[in-house]
């Protein structure tokens, strides 16, 4: 295994406390990791079991899930999918200092930031394996696309690692994936693949990209679960201005201590949907009250919610995430103009 830095491997003594009185010498968050070069090849280890924060589902909670057969909402809640809000629009000029975000559905983001255009878990393709058909439409036509200067990926679950997208790319395109993930792109012969683990860093062109942890897991095949890392995203530019994609997580710890550790997140991008039922997935992802939740906590002054409205993957009403999410905004007290609560295919400035 590649000799890791302290705060790679596992938290500081700082990083470990729950949030308090900080002592007077110790600095606010822990620092950051010294950017790892770009592209080097690394060896991991085999599984990485060790880094889920709940069990994965047993025989007896698989056989409830088949026994319940609650895949997907009844007709009631898949009536609304003539109203789910979509709205494709010419992507926005910016300039190296601005920030802009467009949505092309689930968590396929369209990010610019300090000159560059990162695309986040791209999935143009109108069926994955296993799930129904899109119900709404890509946000943005491929042809659209200005050229794409970098990916990340967060995890290697088909609605985020989606492999007829990803061929559509140059093959020098610089990608960032979770430790243990470059190999599937190495033979897909990707070029620049940078794999970090939990905390580290690369940096591509002046803008910073961290690693940092989720409650989610992984698996793409029978015998792969927990061979590859999972985790989100905190692309920081020359500016200071910093965007977190969370991918696909639970609720938990993990969201105060990215908080602490990259203080002023101007725009948070937070998974609302796939929720239900909630005994069989409270531990993977967020319900929509859980994802308000982990803004605060993250300290992040916006909010986009995402994952829901494209894919049917469980079984809540497919408008929900929407009334609940914009439900819990307000009880916040927070701005209603900082819940990014946008259409596929809208686009914000920063």
């Amino acid at each position: 295994m590649t000799q890791q830095s302290e705060s790679a491997t596992g938290p500081t003594t700082r990083e470990a406390d729950e949030p308090g009185i900080p002592s007077p010498l110790a600095p606010p968050y822990p620092p950051l990791a010294e950017p790892r070069p770009p592209a080097e090849r690394r060896v991991w280890p085999r599984t990485f079991h060790d880094r889920l924060t709940a069990p994965l589902p047993g025989l007896k909670a698989m056989a409830r899930f088949a026994r319940e057969g609650a895949v997907r909402p009844g007709p009631e809640g898949l009536a609304d999918i003539p109203r789910l809000p979509y709205a494709p629009a010419p992507l926005p000029r910016v300039d190296a200092r601005t920030v802009a975000v467009t949505w092309a559905g689930h968590a396929s983001w369209v990010l610019r930031i300090g000159g560059l255009t990162v695309l986040t878990d791209p999935v143009w393709s109108r069926r994955i394996l296993g799930t129904p058909a899109r119900i709404t439409p890509v946000g943005v036509p491929w042809e659209d696309l200005p050229r794409v200067d970098a990916v990340v990926i967060s995890h290697n679950h088909y609605d985020h690692l989606d492999a007829p997208t990803l061929r559509r790319l140059p093959r020098d395109t610089p990608v960032f994936v979770p430790a243990g993930l470059a190999r599937w792109f190495h033979r897909r012969r990707f070029t620049r693949v940078t794999e970090l683990d939990w905390w580290e860093a690369a940096e591509l062109d002046g803008v910073r990209f961290d690693f940092v942890p989720s409650h989610h897991w992984s698996k793409r095949s029978l015998t792969d679960t927990c061979h590859s890392l999972w985790g989100g995203w905190v692309l920081t530019d020359q500016e200071g201005q910093r965007v977190y994609f969370a991918g696909d997580t639970g609720y938990g710890h993990w969201f105060s201590r990215i908080g602490r550790r990259y203080p002023g997140i101007d725009l948070a991008l937070l998974p609302i949907g796939a929720y239900d039922p909630r005994w069989w997935l409270r531990d993977v992802h967020c319900d929509p009250e859980e994802a308000v939740r982990a803004a605060q906590d993250l300290g992040a002054t916006r909010m986009a919610p995402m994952h829901w409205g494209t894919f049917v993957l469980s079984a809540e009403p497919v408008l929900e995430p929407l009334t609940r999410v914009r439900a819990a905004w307000e009880k916040t007290g927070l701005p209603r103009e900082n819940l990014w609560d946008m259409p596929v295919g809208a686009s914000k400035v920063l």
